[in-house]
């Protein structure tokens, strides 16, 4: 089954020096989890939910969710919990005792969650995976300018000096210029936020950097995908598979930026030292 961890390449630059190596980054990977309920002849097998999550302890995640959400009322409802590999994906079934009276309602939602949250609708592994864009931008940024620019995200978070509890995005010009700051307690929703405000005032991403006050997780890469943002630059670390997609889609992606350093994961031809 899939590691909890993955090695990749990276671009470090640190000071003046500008350095090959490699990082240990957490995969964040689909899971898919199915329900096995009902009968006799009125038994059936049901996806409830597609998630975005570290591979690692899949069965508890599994049964914990089906807790959690309401679909089932107690673990005694369980008859068996499997994680197998179907076509290169996890899936975990969990089949419930025949009696067992499932809160279809809920199931029914169809839940799509990524691992800090999300979008539902999604219940296919296909449908998570699927991106089919590539971002087109001859944009150039200086190293240095890289290095500075969580530092003026911060100083441009209000809501975060007040509760020190949210995350931001902010959209630079290439000389660090903040365009816009946009705030909110999910890293999804800032961006979010500020890809729309961006679009209703008619500002394009193909000449701006993005900068995320957290991590890069998978469904981020997939939101700068739309919109076409081609570099994203980060306070903490990528996941694999966030990394994966911005190589695929031509993103440029930066992590662990801070005044002192950061690390280039794809495409750093965009980066000037």
């Amino acid at each position: 089954m899939a590691e909890s961890t993955l090695s990749v390449s990276c671009t470090e630059v640190k000071g003046n020096q500008v350095i090959q190596r490699t990082d240990v980054l957490a995969a964040e990977q689909p899971l898919e989890i199915r329900l096995v309920h009902g009968s006799g002849l009125s038994r059936k097998q049901k996806t409830i939910s597609v998630t975005m999550r570290t591979p690692g302890h899949d069965e508890a995640l599994a049964a914990g969710f089906l807790i959690t959400e309401g679909i089932i009322q107690s673990l005694q409802a369980i008859v068996s919990v499997k994680l197998i590999a179907e076509h290169n994906e996890s899936v975990v079934v969990v089949e419930l005792h025949p009696e067992t009276e499932v809160n279809l309602q809920q199931a029914d939602r169809n839940f799509y969650t990524t691992s800090s949250c999300g979008v539902c609708g999604k219940t296919s592994i296909e449908a998570v995976m699927h991106t089919g864009g590539s971002v087109s931008s001859d944009l150039k940024i200086k190293a240095d300018v890289v290095k500075r620019m969580p530092d003026s995200l911060r100083k441009a978070q209000p809501l975060f000096e007040q509760t020190g509890g949210l995350h931001a995005s902010g959209l630079f010009s290439p000389d660090g210029t903040i365009r816009l700051v946009c705030e909110d307690v999910g890293r999804h929703n800032a961006l979010d936020k500020l890809i729309g405000t961006a679009l209703r005032s008619g500002l394009e991403f193909e000449n701006h950097v993005v900068v995320l006050s957290g991590r890069i997780s998978f469904e981020l890469v997939q939101k700068a995908v739309v919109a076409g943002i081609p570099v994203l630059v980060a306070v903490g670390a990528p996941s694999g598979l966030a990394v994966q997609l911005a190589e695929q889609s031509n993103i440029t992606l930066c992590g662990f930026a801070g005044q002192a350093r950061f690390n280039i994961y794809t495409h750093p031809e965009r980066i000037l030292y």
